[in-house]
C-alpha cells in the first residue's frame, strides 16, 4: 500500500468512527459554481469548523412591536398557504408547526427583510446526509438558507445547515443536537433590476445560526436550485417567505419578518 493510499485510508477511518457514517458526500457531475472553484454541492469542499452555540431560550419572547408575526403562540396560520395557493395543510399544535406535505408559503409578498425562524430537527436520528431533518426557509420563495441536522452528520458542505443552498456553506457549524430548538435570524436584500429585465443588484444575505454570523453580506448567485446554477429573472424582485417539506418532520415556532425600508434621509 502507497503512502497516499494509507493516509487516504487513515483518513476515511477517522471520519467513519467520528461520526458514525459514512465519508463526506457530494457530486463530482454538477456545474461549476461562477466563482470557477467547486462544483455545485462539492462533496471535497473543505468542512466549515465546528463550534458552541449559546443554550437555546424559550419561544416566549415577543417579536418587535413593528414586526409581522408569522407564526405566534396562537394555533393558526392565517398567514400561510400552499405553494398552489390553497388552504395550508401542515399541523399546528401548541405554537409549534409541523412539516407536512408540499411546500407552505406567506400569502404577503416580501422584498427587504428581517426574518426570524426556530426550528427543531428530530430528536431521533433517522437516515443520513440530506435525509436527516431536511427542510428549508426560502426568501422570496427563490432564495434557500438549508434547515438541516448538521450536529454529527457529514454532507456536501453548500448543502449542510445554514448554507445558501448549493451556493455557500455556512461559515462555521453551529448546529444544536437533534431535537434542540434552533434559530436563524436573517437580513435579506432582495435583488434589483433594470426597467429592461437587467440586473443590477443581486440578493444579498446576513444569516445568524443560532446567534452565529454564518453569513456576512453575502450576494446570491441566482436563485436556489439542486445540482444547479440559474440565472436571475425580474419576477425574482419580490416574492413570499416560503418552508420546504422534504420528507422529514420539521418542527418550526415563533417566526416574524420586519419589512425594510429604504430612508432617503437619516
Amino acid at each position: 500500500m502507497t503512502h497516499h493510499k494509507l493516509i487516504a485510508l487513515i483518513a476515511l477511518v477517522l471520519t467513519t468512527t467520528t461520526y458514525g457514517q459514512q465519508a463526506p458526500v457530494g457530486y463530482d457531475d454538477t456545474p461549476m459554481q461562477p466563482n470557477g472553484k467547486w462544483r455545485v454541492h462539492d462533496g471535497t469542499r473543505p468542512h466549515p469548523a465546528i463550534v458552541t452555540a449559546p443554550p437555546a431560550g424559550d419561544a416566549s419572547a415577543p417579536a418587535p412591536s413593528d414586526a409581522i408575526v408569522l407564526l405566534g403562540t396562537a394555533d393558526d396560520l392565517n398567514a400561510w398557504q400552499m405553494n398552489d395557493g390553497s388552504a395550508a395543510t401542515w399541523t399546528m399544535k401548541g405554537g409549534v408547526l409541523q412539516t407536512g406535505k408540499g411546500m407552505l408559503r406567506t400569502k404577503q409578498q416580501f422584498t427587504d427583510v428581517q426574518l426570524h425562524v426556530e426550528f427543531a430537527t428530530p430528536s431521533e436520528v433517522k437516515g443520513e446526509s440530506q435525509g436527516r431533518g431536511n427542510s428549508g426557509v426560502f426568501l422570496l420563495g427563490h432564495f434557500e438558507i438549508q434547515v438541516l441536522d448538521s450536529y454529527r452528520n457529514i454532507t456536501y458542505p453548500d448543502g449542510q445547515a445554514a448554507s445558501m443552498y448549493g451556493q455557500y456553506p455556512p461559515l462555521v457549524n453551529a448546529a444544536r443536537a437533534p431535537g434542540q430548538w434552533q434559530s436563524y435570524d436573517i437580513i435579506f436584500t432582495a435583488p434589483r433590476f433594470a426597467v429592461d429585465g437587467t440586473l443590477e443588484k443581486p440578493a444579498i444575505v446576513t444569516v445568524l445560526h443560532n446567534g452565529i454570523v454564518v453569513h456576512h453580506a453575502t450576494p446570491f448567485w441566482g436563485p436556489t436550485r439542486h445540482r444547479s446554477v440559474l440565472p436571475y429573472t425580474p419576477q425574482m424582485a419580490s416574492g413570499p417567505i416560503a418552508l420546504q417539506d422534504h420528507g422529514n418532520p420539521v418542527r418550526y415556532r415563533n417566526i416574524w419578518v420586519r419589512e425594510l425600508k429604504e430612508y432617503d434621509a437619516r
